[in-house]
């Protein structure tokens, strides 16, 4: 390859504390850790039951402020950022509560961040704690089901960067807090909606994406998926993915990748059949779609595992050896024949002059 790659790894620490045992008013253990702070949550009189998060009922248009205590052990002011955020699922079927790139399913109704505001930053002093006061206001409107986010607290500029075998990597420690809010007890069924099947890439490897939404605000849980990718004219499975124990948040959407292994992507029409079970529940479908050429050709491109074999191409290294034994061969039959022709006439000079 001519062009070095550089790789990014964001690796994210995520606190979210759910062991119903443990006191509602202990502190975030390790008297800071690697973010330089503890928390310590509130809990109103609302909370449903005990957990490591905000689990609470709430009435149609009831604001609220929930508290969390933040506390610097340290002998160093810091700041510690907020950032409040709507559940969603990630490609793996794992909830995602802190700031993450993916979009919201047109089924979501009520978005989280737009039901709950708190303050982008709080300055602890040395040895000092602060309360962090979270607003709560209800959708006028009353709703069955759940609206679920998380509160992400981070250390400012907390960006700890290094080199690790040639790459460079970016470690970033969060605590992230869930909450849950809900206003009746009827019971929502989560249901699952195929939205389309296409091609992309994860990871930079090339994918067929099985994109499906949970379209329900309730948790789809013990989620299993199964996708076979075929051709439009035959029942042979080119590629096929298993997942098993995956969960969705309420109302999100997932992009299921189905992996190529490595191989080229290939233009052409073809179809995906999907089997998606919860407990008893169970989802099927056949959809076809197309890969174009435009699509192929830019997903091989930027392919890492394609772009890395073409690095050393073998068919261009064995055409350039065929071609210059091929040269060396003309060359020296060129150089045969004007030797033969040299000690030829050397020869008929000889007899000329023997004559003579």
């Amino acid at each position: 390859m001519k062009n070095k790659l550089t790789y990014i790894v964001t690796t994210i620490l995520i606190s979210i504390i759910t062991l119903a045992a443990w006191s509602t008013h202990s502190f975030a253990q390790e008297a800071g850790g690697a973010t330089g702070f503890v928390y310590e949550i509130k809990f109103p009189e609302n909370q449903q039951k005990e957990a490591g998060y905000f689990d609470l009922k709430m009435k149609p248009d009831q604001k609220q402020t929930v508290q969390i205590v933040l506390k610097n052990p340290s002998d160093k002011e810091i700041a510690v950022e907020t950032s409040i955020n709507g559940a969603k699922t990630n490609m793996n079927g794992v909830l995602e509560y802190g700031p993450i790139k993916l979009k919201k399913d047109e089924s979501l109704k009520y978005d989280f961040v737009d039901i709950v505001e708190a303050p982008e930053k709080i300055v602890l002093a040395p040895n000092s704690e602060k309360t962090l006061d979270i607003d709560i206001t209800m959708p006028k409107v009353s709703f069955d089901g759940l609206i679920v986010g998380g509160i992400q607290l981070k250390k400012a500029d907390d960006d700890k960067q290094k080199t690790q075998n040639g790459a460079n990597v970016i470690n970033k420690y969060a605590y992230v807090i869930a909450m849950v809010l809900q206003e009746t007890d009827t019971e929502v069924v989560p249901e699952l909606n195929l939205n389309k099947v296409n091609a992309g890439q994860a990871n930079a490897r090339n994918v067929v994406y099985v994109d499906v939404s949970n379209v329900e605000a309730n948790f789809l849980d013990n989620l299993s998926m199964e996708a076979q990718i075929m051709s439009d004219k035959s029942d042979e499975v080119l590629y096929e993915t298993k997942k098993s124990s995956m969960r969705m948040a309420p109302n999100s959407n997932m992009t299921f990748p189905v992996s190529m292994q490595g191989e080229e992507m290939v233009a052409g029409k073809y179809r995906a059949h999907v089997l998606a079970t919860s407990g008893s529940r169970k989802w099927e479908w056949t959809e076809e779609f197309e890969i174009t050429k435009e699509e192929a050709d830019k997903f091989n491109r930027e392919d890492v595992g394609l772009v890395q074999e073409k690095g050393v191409n073998w068919l261009l290294i064995i055409g350039a050896a065929i071609g210059l034994f091929v040269i060396i061969l003309v060359i020296f039959f060129i150089i045969r024949t004007i030797r033969k022709k040299r000690e030829a006439t050397k020869k008929a000079e000889r007899r000329k002059k023997k004559k003579e």
